[in-house]
């Protein structure tokens, strides 16, 4: 047991892995761990923010690596931690970040937008984490962070494989969390709320949903990316490495309501 100190939010040492790392809210993970001291291996499937992160983890004092890789690609999960380990020497911190979302009315919806989300959503995720879990538990050691979402919890009419890969991402969450502590490696999820975003643009300015989404959330305002950021370091980091299995929603109170 670790007596809790200043040092205790540390990631000084540290190395995460964040798949989707350098756009969107995976930018934000990737500036937040590196602020607290990790370096960073970014995989996505395009160069999009490279340079620009590249740019603002250096100026953090941290290292920060690429990897261009579709991880729907069958049996690329063992390369990518294997190339992790090649690059740093160890893996402590995987954050299976990247998901993608397909909408269309229950009748025209499309079984090869089914597989598309799932693949991504879901069956990347579990390859990731699996191929992750071997390398962690050589060293006795690790957290896994999952992004789930509030369609974790609720229903999605239009949205289907997505309510279903993020209802799976929690369950998965879960099991890991029992099956992994023997490691001593600690698997959890954020749950980002309305998050404020070039991608949400269109739903905060949708004239019926934009009005309903904030009244609906009890602090009345959508969320900011950087309101991520502090709960992530929370998890990645010594000072809860008592918490596991936990779905986290970080949403201003959505779901409460």
């Amino acid at each position: 047991m670790t007596k809790f100190n200043a040092e205790s939010f540390s990631l000084k040492g540290k190395v995460a892995l964040i798949t989707g790392g350098a756009h969107g809210l995976g930018k934000y993970y990737s500036l937040a761990l590196s602020l607290y001291g990790a370096d960073i291996f970014v995989v996505s499937n395009s160069r999009d923010g490279w340079d620009e992160l590249k740019n603002r983890i250096s100026a953090n004092g941290q290292r920060v690596e690429f990897l261009l890789q579709d991880i729907t690609v069958p049996d690329c999960a063992d390369q990518i931690v294997a190339e992790v380990v090649k690059r740093f020497g160890h893996l402590d911190i995987l954050i299976n970040n990247a998901g993608m979302q397909l909408r269309n009315d229950v009748l025209d919806f499309k079984d090869a937008d089914w597989q598309k989300v799932i693949n991504l959503n879901l069956n990347a995720l579990y390859f990731l984490s699996h191929a992750a879990a071997k390398q962690m538990a050589k060293q006795q050691a690790g957290k896994i962070i999952n992004i789930g979402s509030m369609q974790s919890y609720r229903a999605g009419k239009f949205i289907f494989p997505y309510t279903a890969s993020k209802h799976a991402v929690m369950g998965l969450t879960k099991a890991y969390a029992d099956a992994l502590s023997q490691y001593n490696i600690q698997v959890n999820g954020i749950a980002p709320g309305y998050i404020s975003t070039d991608m949400t643009k269109p739903l905060q300015e949708d004239p019926v949903r934009g009005p309903e989404i904030q009244a609906h959330i009890p602090s009345g305002e959508w969320g900011v990316p950087e309101q991520l950021m502090g709960p992530m370091v929370f998890l990645a980091s010594a000072a809860s490495d008592y918490v596991t299995g936990v779905m986290l929603p970080v949403d201003g109170g959505y779901l409460l309501r």
